[in-house]
């Protein structure tokens, strides 16, 4: 019995030794452990996209989402209870006259038909008060929106609010004029309901301002916000588009050439005064404007710069650097005896690609993209899509850096979109499509910096972490 004993734990013994040795030539031999790089957001097509067109009623929208998408998808377009259109083919342009007393027109895509979707509505007077072009992309849902124009003593400044979310929104308007902050007697807050729109006249906030910076922010939940300033004296019509957030480097495309007055707004919502340095680029290159090169805006405030002479009557954009955030825009007024108003502001670069939803050329009509290239120089593919018939092959366009370059968009048998993606290797491009229209009395315009193409989202990596459960 006891040897019986002593064998098994001899062999217990002899076990324990093979596996330690066994376990020594692993340590010994396994391969050294590479450095994984940190995860980063991947970059995922968007499935769901929500814009709102502010003010359709008696106004032609175009909606566009541009080929390539795969699987199912669909676009509705509501307003109110009531549904104009339901889409499902990608590349095709539905432009449409909305018919009067028409809410804001809400436009959903989801799945194929999501990624890159846009909408824009137009329209056009040849007389009264709003005689003009007034066009404007139609807007998403956001937490803040910076607008950029003339103030309620130079304009009729409507803001459209839209709470197109089930949850109830909060806004909060926030106004900075040539002298400073404005406060309101009535706070300026408004509290929105699930699906609920309202229109604000500034002037009942801010009734002194010649200029204004407006930001349009929530305490809770997500608002559309746009803005259509009738200039008095019948000086011409438009919507402010949203300019990009707060920075310290600002460029602004999109200012056509020709005569007629052009104006730039600075504004600055930081605490201290700040200067701005100013550049133009045009086709010919960037030089600072003479005499006009820096401009001092005092905290929270805006500040104006009159340019008509400075930019010689070139296409341009113009890049704007501070010590201290800014947002930007500029005005532009046409020619004729009764004159229009078209404005631009600060954009991000098209880096996504850009949609634009409604373009018109061909007998007095004319439509045409400014690209700028602010650094290295850019290339973009541009592709038309007209509303009916085949669209044609895309074609090149290569911007010089440090330059803009004006591109004519070709003559197409009724209104068109179109689609403009950078190609490998190009620099930042920002952009600006300006459309007009040549009519008795002088000439109709309008214009809008190029946005951001919604077709992609980042989504930030998944890791294990204690911290999604900790309070």
């Amino acid at each position: 019995m006891k040897s019986l004993i002593e064998n098994r734990f001899g062999l217990l013994g002899l076990v324990l030794v093979a596996l330690l040795a066994l376990y020594g030539v692993a340590f010994a031999t396994q391969p050294k452990a590479a450095a994984r790089p940190a995860p980063g957001p991947q970059r995922v097509p968007v499935v769901s996209v929500t814009a709102i067109c502010p003010d359709p009623a008696e106004t032609t929208v175009g909606v566009v989402t541009p080929p390539g998408g795969t699987g199912p998808g669909a676009t509705t377009l509501r307003t109110g209870d009531r549904t104009l259109a339901d889409l499902d083919t990608t590349g095709n342009l539905w432009h449409e006259p909305v018919p009067a007393k028409s809410g804001p027109l809400v436009v959903a895509s989801t799945g194929s038909m999501a990624a890159g979707m846009e909408a824009e509505q137009t329209r056009r007077e040849t007389s009264g008060d709003r005689r003009g072009l007034a066009g404007v992309r139609c807007v998403e849902p956001v937490a803040s929106t910076w607008l950029v124009g003339p103030g309620p003593a130079a304009a009729d400044v409507t803001l459209h609010l839209t709470n197109a979310d089930p949850a109830p929104a909060i806004a909060e308007i926030m106004i900075y004029s040539g002298e400073g902050p404005v406060v309101s007697d009535s706070g300026g807050v408004f509290t929105l309901k699930p699906g609920e729109s309202r229109t604000v006249k500034l002037k009942d906030l801010a009734p002194s301002p010649l200029v204004m910076a407006v930001e349009v922010r929530t305490t809770s939940g997500r608002v559309a916000a746009a803005a259509r300033a009738v200039m008095r004296g019948g000086r011409g019509v438009d919507w402010l588009p949203v300019s990009a957030a707060p920075a310290t480097r600002v460029v602004v495309p999109g200012v056509p050439g020709g005569g007629g007055r052009r104006e730039l707004y600075v504004a600055s919502a930081g605490e201290s005064d700040t200067l701005v340095e100013v550049k133009a680029l045009t086709p010919d290159g960037t030089y600072a404007l003479k005499d006009r090169e820096l401009v001092e805006v005092p905290a929270g405030s805006v500040a104006t710069l009159d340019l008509s002479s400075a930019i010689g009557g070139q296409p341009s954009a113009l890049l704007l650097t501070s010590d201290t955030p800014i947002v930007a825009g500029v005005a532009v007024t046409g020619t004729g005896k009764k004159s229009d108003v078209a404005f631009t502001a600060g954009a991000a670069p098209i880096d996504l690609g850009s949609v634009v939803a409604d373009n018109r050329t061909g007998k007095k009509k004319s439509s045409r993209l400014l690209l700028t290239a602010p650094d290295a120089a850019g290339k973009v593919s541009v592709q038309v899509l007209p509303r009916k018939g085949e669209a044609p092959e895309p074609f090149e366009v290569a911007v010089t850096g440090s330059h803009t370059k004006e591109v004519k968009l070709p003559k197409v048998d009724g209104a068109f979109a179109v689609v403009v993606l950078p190609l490998p290797g190009s620099g930042p491009v920002y952009g600006g499509r300006v459309m007009d229209e040549s009519v008795k009395g002088g000439l109709l315009l309008t214009a809008q910096p190029l946005a951001s193409a919604r077709m992609w989202a980042l989504v930030p990596p998944i890791t294990e972490s204690v911290a999604a459960v900790l309070p």
